[in-house]
């Protein structure tokens, strides 16, 4: 009997064991879940882009009608800007174009990509070109108007009546830009002393400065060996960048490198460099709020049949600070270094009884792009929504708002106390001055009154005398009166 017992005793405990291995497991996937569904925030509340955008790739056929897109990309392929001081590599003649040049492959990089725009936007270009289609603008760079000129020789090959030299598969497009110093757009380089200070006021921030100290070693590291001050950020990435180039031309680099590059501080400190510019929806309201307003509200006057010329197409050739800042600015950006000839797609739909519908796409390599997810919203987003979730980096008058007020700064920014000291100061002068003149005016007056009063009373005593003298009979002589005359 007791044989009998015991394995059943045995497989009880065996099934509790079971059990207790079960509920652990699933504890462990509950846990495992609450961490995948915790989303990092910084300037409010951003979803996890990575699994936001995995999501969106199970479902790429969107629904409705593509009547418009807006296309931004960055330049392709170029030359270092400029080389650090102790660079083995900083003599022209060693790389096949100027500094900051775009190269042969940049050029073929855009040419395959505008082949590739062609193919997408068939729908909605001519095979000829018309100018009521498409426009084209760039910022004042040679790089950028170069692969802007690249780009659409691929999407325009000549066709047809665009023929006008058998000799050359090429037509003139034209290509607008504005000069950087007057670009609040594309660029965003026009002057805006609101953004400036904001700027200033996060780099000095203890936020920043934390992250400086983190990579103090690099800044040090780098100073020391390329002769250049290596104080921030955004020249860490700019070396980083050079070294980028380098190594893709088969350049060698310096055997001091190996330990800073390439490595994993190093790149992500250069990538996070690229959020610095929209880091807080103050930034990107005066950075790229202009340029997202301009877009959306060319999607609004088209789905209501108010765009003038009605145009299908609108390129932007631009840089990967533009590029990174536009998704940062749209809560989209997954940090890293924007590719060459990476670019951004807002495409608008119009679905059932001619909603507009915009879809946001990335391309940043060879692969068909995916719709990303728009936070709160989705891949497929109504435009009027799209406006409210965004309206805190629309600009109402972008000129004004970049005017730099006294009320954006702390007591102690603004100088308070100094400013109120010299404000007393000049009054206490203009105080004084107005008393030495008052008084000065008092004194004329009164030396002008008293040489009057004299001159007066002289003039009477004068008047008087000569009344007098005129009212008084003159004495005559005794012997002149007439009752003294002799008679004859």
């Amino acid at each position: 009997m007791q044989n009998k017992v015991w394995p059943t005793t045995k497989a009880a405990k065996l099934f509790k064991c079971q059990s207790c291995c079960c509920w652990c497991l699933l504890l462990l996937v509950c846990i495992l879940n609450l961490v995948g569904a915790t989303t990092t925030e910084r300037g409010g509340g951003e979803v996890d882009i990575a699994a936001a955008h995995k999501e969106a790739t199970a479902a790429t056929k969107l629904k409705g009608k593509l009547v418009f897109a807006h296309v931004l990309f960055r330049h392709g392929d170029r030359t270092p800007i400029d080389p650090y001081p102790t660079d083995p590599w900083n003599n022209p003649s060693d790389w096949p174009t100027g500094w900051g040049q775009l190269t042969n492959t940049g050029k073929q990089q855009h040419y395959h990509l505008g082949k590739w725009l062609r193919q997408r936007y068939s729908s909605l270009l001519s095979k000829t070109y018309n100018k009521d289609e498409i426009f084209v603008r760039s910022t004042d760079v040679d790089r950028t108007l170069m692969s802007a000129l690249s780009n659409l020789a691929g999407l325009y090959e000549p066709q047809a009546k665009d023929i006008w030299n058998p000799d050359i598969d090429w037509q003139p497009i034209p290509v607008h830009t504005v000069p950087e110093k007057y670009d609040s757009v594309l660029a965003a380089k026009a002057p805006c002393p609101a953004y400036e200070y904001a700027y200033s006021a996060l780099m000095d921030s203890p936020e920043i400065q934390k992250i400086n100290d983190h990579y103090a070693y690099l800044f040090n590291y780098l100073t020391k060996n390329t002769g250049r001050a290596c104080d921030s950020l955004a020249i860490l990435q700019n070396l980083n960048n050079t070294f980028f180039i380098e190594e893709l031309y088969n350049k060698t680099l310096p055997e001091w490198t190996k330990k800073v590059y390439p490595s994993e501080d190093m790149t992500y400190a250069a990538a996070f460099t690229f959020t610095l510019a929209t880091y807080t929806r103050q930034l990107a309201r005066f950075k790229m709020g202009p340029l997202i307003k301009e877009i959306l509200q060319r999607f609004a006057d088209k789905s209501k049949g108010k765009l003038m010329p009605d145009r299908s197409l609108w390129i932007y050739s631009a840089h990967d600070t533009t590029v990174a800042s536009v998704l940062n600015t749209l809560k989209l950006f997954d940090m890293h270094s924007p590719p060459y000839a990476s670019c951004i797609m807002f495409e608008l739909r119009l679905q059932d009884k001619n909603e507009p519908y915009v879809s946001i796409f990335y391309k940043n390599t060879t692969k068909e792009p995916e719709p990303m997810y728009i936070p709160d919203c989705g891949i497929e987003c109504p435009l009027n929504t799209l406006f409210n979730i965004y309206s805190d980096i629309l600009p109402q008058d972008w000129d004004s708002e970049c005017k730099l007020s006294t009320l954006m700064m702390t007591y102690e920014e603004a100088n308070i106390g100094t400013a109120m000291g010299i404000l007393v100061a000049i009054i206490t002068i203009m105080l004084f001055l107005s008393y030495v003149v008052m008084v000065y005016y008092r004194r004329r007056s009164y030396k002008n009154y008293f040489s009057h009063s004299q001159t007066s009373s002289k003039q009477t005593k004068v008047s008087t005398s000569c009344t007098k003298t005129q009212l008084i009979p003159k004495r005559r002589a005794s012997d002149e009166g007439p009752h003294l005359r002799k008679k004859n």
